[in-house]
């Protein structure tokens, strides 16, 4: 059976010079960084010069990363700690979000009393910079902006200098889930006044389990799991070293290669574009997701004309055809509720129809995109 993997946004292929770095590390860095003796400061200096590289690549100060077990963990330090270490009582987000803001903000609420106030979406699922800039106005508490700088369902991008900027103008925190972001765009935090970044190594081709967050110097955050001082006191718990140095070598290659595998995968996505729409009929594009200049160039989010009771087979016939791609995002996929993304942007008639992400990596080929496509195209006309 032929085999394609279309669901890079889920998770990605690990490279093999990553696989190569983190044996050599398995077999010869085995050493506690917390120890004193000859290999626990091996493994320190390494986990430190890995630091040091991811620091320089977003030209901040290696104390500003801290590493964690992935993106949800990294939005939970900065997210928390803000409302019960630094004095925040509102939070400005999404309902676009990923649920690991969603959920934390929503408990949030529950648990704390934090005031939580939505920015509206335009049809075509972009902010509405205006509304979100009255909304921060009227803010007479401490405030946390939380906005995604790309959707994991859909693909738009969020201009995030600009929302930076409205928000250091109105004195408001700003926290970005970066997950989908990092390792597929450039973003200078030095000159972007974002206070929090989540990453997760596994989304640019790194292993899974290990991302970072960026917390911006002297912000004041707590710890969210307590225990050894590691991670300048703000992360407890042994660091997995070679995970880390598996998570910076893959980052590394991810923006030397930046130029050339986004205009690859852009190629890639605009060609699937075009023979989807050539090939069925009234097939349309979530949101954005369509648009090259206001999405991301690794996801396309197909709303495709099939009958209600047949798209329940369309994600397992897919996945017969030996075909991996995404009904809403693989967080969503085992879930009977749906996509609380699409239910936000799409109209009850768009949401009976089946709407499927396919994401693209520099792994992928045109003759893959040519399978899909056919397949597809028989599964509609059958």
């Amino acid at each position: 059976m032929k085999k394609v993997y279309f669901d890079s946004a889920a998770t990605s292929q690990l490279r093999n010079e990553v696989i190569h770095t983190m044996t050599n590390v398995l077999k010869t860095e085995y050493g506690n960084p917390s120890s004193t003796h000859t290999y626990g400061r091996s493994s320190k200096s390494l986990l430190e010069n890995c630091r040091k590289e991811i620091a320089k690549l977003f030209n901040v100060q290696a104390s500003e990363i801290i590493f964690t077990s992935g993106g949800t963990e990294a939005d939970n330090l900065a997210i928390q700690s803000c409302v019960r270490n630094l004095g925040v009582q509102t939070i400005i987000t999404s309902k676009l979000e990923h649920h690991a803001v969603l959920h934390t903000v929503e408990s949030l609420q529950k648990k704390e009393g934090v005031e939580v106030l939505y920015v509206n979406h335009k049809e075509d699922s972009s902010i509405d910079i205006d509304y979100f800039e009255t909304l921060l106005k009227k803010c007479k508490n401490k405030t946390l902006v939380s906005l995604m700088h790309v959707n994991n369902e859909i693909g738009t991008l969020l201009p995030i200098e600009k929302i930076a900027s409205i928000s250091k103008e109105n004195g408001a925190l700003l926290h970005s889930d970066m997950v989908q972001s990092i390792g597929h765009f450039k973003t200078d935090f030095g000159k972007v006044p974002i206070d929090f970044a989540a990453a997760s190594a596994h989304k640019f081709h790194g292993p899974k389990g290990v991302g970072f967050a960026f917390v911006r110097k002297n912000s004041g955050l707590k710890p969210l799991i307590v225990g050894g001082g590691q991670e300048r006191g703000l992360r407890a718990g042994t660091e997995a070293v070679y995970a880390i140095a598996g998570m910076t070598e893959a980052l590394k290659i991810a923006y030397q290669n930046l130029d050339d595998e986004k205009q690859y995968i852009a190629s890639l996505k605009e060609y699937f574009k075009t023979e989807l729409t050539k090939s069925i009929n009234n097939v349309t594009f979530n949101g954005l997701s369509g648009d090259s200049e206001q999405s991301t160039y690794s996801i396309l989010s197909v709303n495709l004309p099939i009958p209600e009771d047949k798209a329940q087979l369309l994600v397992f016939q897919l996945d017969l055809k030996g075909i991996a791609c995404s009904q809403g995002s693989a967080c969503q996929s085992g879930s009977d509720e749906g996509s609380h993304v699409l239910k936000q942007i799409l109209s009850p008639y768009k949401l009976k129809n089946p709407s499927i992400r396919f994401s693209f990596s520099c792994f992928n080929t045109k003759p893959e995109i040519d399978y899909v496509i056919k397949t597809l195209k028989e599964f509609v006309e059958n």
